[in-house]
């Protein structure tokens, strides 16, 4: 089987990704899992300058999920030009780098400084966190404005390389996420990373107070999967031609075909890696198997057959024997 996807004009070997901040700098989770082997491995969003993030607790369990207000902890652009992307170079992964800011001009100069790296050759995509909060407009994140989104979009795409896909990371703490993706589409984005964790909160039984530092937190795990199928579909509806990397709650193939038929184009897994690191190897031959027994020969068979007629839809290849056992 043909595993391989495109996203813009990059050819990826399979569409498994990691999501942002899930897989440390690459170097925690290369014990457990091949990263040369990955569609691609996302990194934590990279900052111009250093943070420490949010006080603890900044994390907590909930009911089929984990909230989290890490406060976009992490070493700064320096290091990471300095470190992490030379080790991840140096290791032949395929990187897609998240990138991050507090104004438009910081986006626009992470995102140029990255593109000017030695080590740049790594890099098969940038995703863009427009859930950053907007320094500028009282903290709002900028994924809440069209207008904010697609200017963030706009000056990262500007001071990457054409050839470099770039991907708007969007929120569906919106009232229409799709309106949010034509904004950043019209702007130059390649495609988009379907979605960011939503806002939630949780009480500690024990103090009876927020369970988190910060209070809310965003919501990630299989709790969030069926809002993400949402967003991709409704954005892949509005959008057809458009590359999507869909994710919120992948923990089995099973769970990343669904993300395909409802349109994306490649995968993201992220909270399953904090409690199974070596899990893309396996979902990957989930999937494979999941395709196969549809009798499909590459995901791109899958993509958007959800939008589709049931007619239109293969059927699992049952057993012969199986068959004629109720025939």
């Amino acid at each position: 089987m043909d595993l391989s996807t495109r996203i813009g004009g990059v050819t990826l070997a399979n569409p498994l990704l990691t999501a942002s901040g899930c897989g440390g700098s690459g170097r925690e989770l290369a014990p457990y899992t091949d990263l040369a082997r990955l569609g691609a491995f996302t990194t934590a969003t990279v900052m111009g300058r250093p943070r420490a993030g949010r006080p603890t607790p900044r994390m907590a369990e909930t009911p089929s999920g984990l909230l989290n207000a890490m406060g976009l902890p992490g070493p700064g652009l320096d290091a990471f030009l300095a470190r992490d992307l030379p080790w991840l170079t140096e290791h032949e992964v395929p990187t897609v780098v998240s990138v991050g800011g507090g104004s438009v001009q910081e986006f626009g100069e992470v995102a140029g400084r990255l593109a000017a790296s030695p080590a740049a050759r790594s890099i098969v995509g940038v995703e863009v966190n427009v859930a950053c909060p907007n320094a500028e407009d009282r903290g709002r994140m900028f994924a809440a404005s069209p207008a904010a989104a697609a200017e963030v979009v706009r000056a990262v795409r500007g001071a990457i390389h054409r050839d470099v896909p770039v991907l708007a990371k969007l929120s569906p703490d919106v009232t229409d996420i799709a309106t949010i993706a034509l904004a950043c589409a019209d702007a130059g984005a390649t495609g988009l990373s379907l979605i960011n964790t939503v806002s939630g909160l949780a009480i500690d039984p024990a103090t009876l107070r927020p369970a988190l530092s910060g209070v809310s937190g965003g919501l990630s795990g299989p709790a969030l999967r069926p809002v993400a199928l949402r967003c991709v579909f409704q954005v892949h509806a509005a959008i057809p031609e458009l590359p999507i990397v869909g994710g919120g709650g992948v923990a089995t193939g099973s769970d990343a075909l669904e993300f395909l038929v409802a349109g994306a184009t490649a995968v993201s897994v992220g909270t399953t890696l904090l409690h199974d690191p070596s899990a893309p190897q396996r979902i990957l031959r989930e999937l494979e198997e999941a395709l196969a027994a549809r009798g499909m020969t590459r995901p791109g068979d899958a993509v958007g057959l959800a939008h589709r007629p049931a007619s239109a839809v293969p059927q699992i290849a049952r057993p012969r024997a199986r068959i004629e056992e109720f025939s």
